[in-house]
């Protein structure tokens, strides 16, 4: 018969490999994924190098799984924005706000998920979670393009468009990483609502 895990085996497994994505996203935030050797992740962990592999088949898994677990959260913190009160346009406006404030806390994590040079297992998941993102911002392009809020309009692609052009704005501050929020986030959400078609104040 197969060797089947007992439940405290497995959910000491699960500890194990939680603390090994835990040490990585600390790492990852200080210093990109340049510094994300397994040794490094390992050592952070408290762990040995074997104990990685256990956890992980190889660098490239490890890669993809704090990858999908940074940036579940910020796909979360976005969604929840989107929820909030206000128009269309200004739930719109509200997550790209959310999402810009939370990386340029952060500028060095940011920087490493939107935009470092990394293993393509990684590419792959940029891609999968840039839908994610794309598919928060059409449900509210799509429920404003019907309540008449704002004009017609394909939302997948207003959507798409937007994330990427959002994520190609703040490369550029992330990189610096010293951009105050001040400075950058205003003119994101002045931009967010144009390029909606939405209402902007005359002073924004």
């Amino acid at each position: 018969m197969p060797y089947r895990r007992t439940p405290a085996v497995q959910a000491r497994l699960d500890a194990r490999r939680e603390r090994v994505l835990e040490a990585a996203v600390r790492l990852l935030s200080r210093e990109g994924y340049a510094g994300c050797s397994v040794a490094a992740i390992a050592a952070e962990a408290g762990v040995s190098t074997g104990s990685v592999y256990q956890s992980f088949s190889g660098k490239s898994e490890l890669a993809a799984g704090l990858f999908r677990t940074l940036v579940a959260r910020e796909v979360e913190a976005v969604t929840a924005a989107a929820a909030g009160p206000g128009t269309a346009a200004e739930r719109t406006a509200a997550a790209v706000e959310t999402f810009a404030v939370r990386a340029l806390a952060a500028p060095r994590r940011a920087f490493a998920l939107l935009a470092e040079p990394v293993d393509p297992a990684v590419d792959t998941e940029r891609l999968v979670f840039r839908r994610a993102f794309r598919d928060v911002f059409a449900g509210l392009v799509a429920e404003g393009a019907a309540s008449g809020e704002l004009p017609p309009q394909a939302p997948d692609l207003t959507a798409a468009a937007l994330v990427g052009a959002v994520a190609e704005a703040l490369v550029g501050p992330l990189a610096d990483g010293d951009a105050a929020p001040e400075d950058v986030v205003p003119a994101l959400t002045t931009f967010t609502l144009r390029a909606l078609g939405g209402h902007v104040a005359a002073d924004a």
